[in-house]
């Protein structure tokens, strides 16, 4: 079991800051994949950004260049800078753990951002 304990939403203008965090506890592989998946009222929900314990990230092309994941591998923690947010980045945001020794997935109760025009 992995549990999944997210941070940092709130409501911010446009154009402004805010930085998520997810901290892991409980049975954490050596070996994992974190991540921030994001989720609007009536659409689906969204990959944002992830990364590997040896730091490889993959974004979603409508956040490059304004949103930065790292990871705190000593305390299986992940973090998400968003900057220069605008009113579609508005969304429950969503911490992701999947292990490698065997195949699991676990997700955060979410985080709501919004952001203002």
């Amino acid at each position: 079991q992995v549990q999944l304990a997210e941070s940092g939403g709130g409501l911010v203008q446009a154009g402004g800051s805010l930085r998520l965090s997810c901290a892991a506890s409980g049975s954490i592989d050596s070996s994992n994949v974190m991540g921030w998946y994001r989720q609007a009222p009536g659409k689906q929900r969204e990959l944002v950004a992830v990364i590997t314990t040896g730091g490889s990230a993959n974004y979603a092309d409508s956040v490059k260049g304004r949103f930065t994941i790292s990871r705190d591998n000593a305390k299986n923690t992940v973090y998400l800078q968003m900057n220069s947010l605008k009113p579609e980045d508005t969304a429950v945001y969503y911490c992701r753990y999947s292990g490698s020794v065997v195949y699991s997935a676990y997700w955060g109760q979410g985080t709501q951002v919004t952001v203002s025009s």
